[in-house]
């Protein structure tokens, strides 16, 4: 068995299953009478509690039990949620949080959890549950109610259950009446008992179990419990199989036949004329009283290991890949692309019908193929996205601000290379945006604003790139405090200071060690953030800027190259020269005279679907050797967007719709204008990239 493969499907799936609980706990806060969502975060505690005990994390799985109970409380509203209860469950999601982040550095995942539990004890108390909610039953009356309910129910198999088993063995199958004992210096026992549920679900189904599955999972049995089961394995199988599981004492495994189930059944016929009566029958060993289970209640639901059932079903449905393998399959597929298209120019220079089909074949194929290989890198924000209001949610509380987070466009892809790198920019800015952006409930008031502060977190496509801003309406920038900190810092001079425009005194809070704040705390003020910012940004090839107004709030806007490798686009001419524009950054193509250009300030502008927008002329902006649209009565144009904002670009010709190869232009060509990369057309030609959000300004 590869442990390696298994830790990684349990490190995958422990931090789906840890965003949850923060999503269900966070929409908890906000509707703490709706019992759906407990149920939701119980399923995800209880599944995290078995994932983990399986994989032998004892302190996780011990820390999670101690939640679940909690949960339980809530879920059969025997416990009302309240500030101090959501506070506990969040610092050990927090816990449970860093004990994984201990297992993928290596680590045993252990860690000092005592005071999370001492709270979670306290709140199971009944003395807790009755101050906090008189009007539920306290715990311990709960859980007496428990007891006697148990101890009126029926000890042994009924006649539904007592029919499955007999209609297996009639079948051929094993079934099997099994006695497991713990070892009593055992201190989680119920993880045990997991363990060995987890074992019989994946190798048939359990039937019958005594104490039930929820006395087991709550650890209210002594350290024996009895299982009745249909198993594909043999009695000698299943025996060395259960021995083997940590902590297991002793495991007495009885194969039954036709004839002890009748006496079964029997028994069970006598024993309900005495249902009062806490004995059982000399055929199974003396437990401790509960409550019937009925296979409904055990089998469909598998109560008992909803890891193991879930895992293969993703297991068989997913598989992880290299980056790397990505990344080749990427180039390869690339290579293919060029010859591809170079094979559709040879075929209709040819014209020879044989050829011309299996070319359009190859076409349709390999663009399906390309839709695939495309989609494989692509990764929603939404995985970065979904950590950030848990995040804004605790430091609001310990700034004592009201905030709300809002998020749009996290549905938005992005290569997974570019996913992975972003999180922590995004984290700084939306610090810096809480920390220095909003101001506190009364300076808002006093401000005339609401006491709540309202922080935009939106993505967006443009062209082949992506945008990420940052949005708050906090207190904006103050531009002559920023000016006298950065002339102290040494940043700028005194005389450069005042040549400076508005915008560029904003992007002077991304200089290194600059700071503003009055006293430094844990959130931001060390002189350390934004700087970072910038430089990770840059380095995934991208840029960030800030608009902001004093007094109404700041924008940070990040764009981030697609990274992908093939693109969509239109090839347009420039006299001899051949260039390719994004067709995600184009709205429409069209064509304008002469007389319809207008002058506005210096500007030339014109007028698109009765707004006015700015006229580029492409050929001056690269510098084209060879073409002069003055020169024309008529130009053909291409109208581009960058978010909001349009504008019309005049071109010389079209060529037509490609898919196109998207190629870096290498460490040499840095920082060339309005140039994004390049491509190698069908004719072995290359055409640059042209980049439409830097003509839009």
């Amino acid at each position: 068995m590869d442990m390696n493969a298994y830790l990684s499907m349990f490190i995958d799936e422990s931090n789906d299953h840890l965003q949850a609980l923060n999503e269900n706990l966070l929409r908890l806060e906000s509707e703490p009478e709706e019992l759906s969502i407990v149920q939701d975060i119980f399923r995800s505690a209880h599944t995290l509690k078995g994932m983990s005990a399986t994989m032998g994390f004892e302190d996780l799985a011990a820390l999670t039990h101690e939640m679940e109970n909690v949960l339980d409380l809530v879920r059969n509203s025997k416990l009302k949620m309240d500030s101090f209860i959501f506070d506990t469950l969040f610092k050990g999601l927090d816990a449970l949080e860093a004990m994984v982040q201990d297992i993928v550095g290596g680590g045993t995942g252990k860690a000092d959890v005592t005071s999370i539990v001492a709270s979670l004890q306290v709140i199971l108390k009944s003395d807790y549950s009755a101050e906090k909610a008189p009007e539920a039953p306290t715990v311990a009356a709960s859980s007496s109610g428990a007891a006697t309910s148990s101890a009126s129910g029926a000890m042994l198999l009924d006649e539904f259950q007592s029919s499955i088993l007999l209609q297996s063995v009639e079948s051929g199958h094993n079934v099997f009446h099994i006695q497991i004992s713990i070892r009593e210096n055992c201190l989680l026992k119920a993880v045990r008992a997991y363990m060995v549920f987890d074992l019989l679900e994946r190798n048939g189904e359990v039937i019958k179990s005594d104490p039930s599955v929820q006395d087991i999972e709550q650890e209210k049995f002594d350290f024996t419990f009895t299982v009745f089961t249909i198993c594909r394995l043999g009695q000698e199988d299943l025996q060395t199989q259960l021995l083997n599981i940590s902590e297991i004492d002793a495991a007495v495994v009885t194969l039954l036949d036709a004839e002890s189930l009748a006496v079964l059944s029997q028994s069970n016929a006598a024993a309900a004329v005495e249902v009062e009566t806490p004995t059982q029958a000399a055929v199974l060993p003396a437990q401790s009283a509960t409550k019937e289970v009925t296979p409904r209640e055990v089998s469909p639901s598998k109560a008992a290991a909803p890891a193991a059932q879930a895992a293969p079903a993703n297991v068989s449905r997913t598989i992880r890949v290299d980056i790397e393998r990505l990344d080749t399959l990427m180039n390869l597929f690339s290579e293919l692309l060029i010859d591809r298209v170079r094979l559709e120019q040879l075929s209709s220079e040819i014209k020879r019908n044989d050829l011309t089909e299996t070319v359009e074949h190859m076409t349709r194929v390999s663009s399906d193929l390309q839709s695939i290989v495309l989609k494989l890198r692509m990764v929603p924000v939404d995985s970065v996205f979904n950590r950030f209001p848990r995040m804004i949610r605790d430091l609001a509380k310990s700034l004592d601000k009201k905030i709300d987070l809002v998020i749009t466009g996290a549905d938005t892809e992005l290569d997974r290379t570019v996913i992975d790198e972003i999180g922590d920019p995004l984290v700084h800015l939306l610090r810096n945006s809480v920390d220095h952006g909003i101001e506190t409930q009364e300076e808002r008031i006093a401000a005339g604003k609401s006491e709540t502060g309202t922080i935009h977190l939106r993505a967006f496509h443009s062209g082949n790139h992506v945008f990420i801003e940052v949005e708050e309406d906090g207190r904006g920038i103050h531009h002559e405090r920023v000016l006298k900190t950065a002339i102290k810092n040494g940043v700028v001079t005194e005389e450069q200071a005042k040549l400076l425009s508005p915008d560029e005194i904003n992007m002077l809070i991304f200089a290194a060690g600059f700071s503003t704040a009055d006293k430094i705390s844990d959130i931001s003020g060390r002189g350390v953030g934004l700087d970072v910012v910038r430089s990770k940004i840059t380095s995934l090839g991208g840029n960030v800027t800030i608009d902001s107004a004093f007094g109404r709030g700041t924008k940070f806007s990040v764009q981030l190259p697609l990274t992908l490798s093939i693109i969509s686009a239109m090839l347009i001419k420039l006299g001899s020269e051949k260039y390719a524009i994004p067709l995600t950054s184009i709205v429409e193509t069209g064509i304008i005279r002469k007389e319809q250009i207008l002058h506005v300030h210096g500007n030339q502008m014109i007028e698109f679907r009765n707004v006015i927008i700015p006229l580029v002329s492409l050929s001056k902006v690269l510098e084209s050797p060879d073409f002069n649209e003055n020169e024309e009565q008529e130009t053909e144009i291409v109208v581009v967007r960058k978010g909001e904002k349009w504008a019309a670009v005049m071109v010389d010709e079209f060529i037509g719709q490609s898919e196109i190869v998207l190629k870096t232009l290498g460490k040499y060509l840095t920082n060339v204008e309005a140039v994004s990369g390049a491509t190698i057309l069908g004719d072995g030609y290359v055409a640059l990239i042209i980049d439409p959000n830097a003509l839009i300004k």
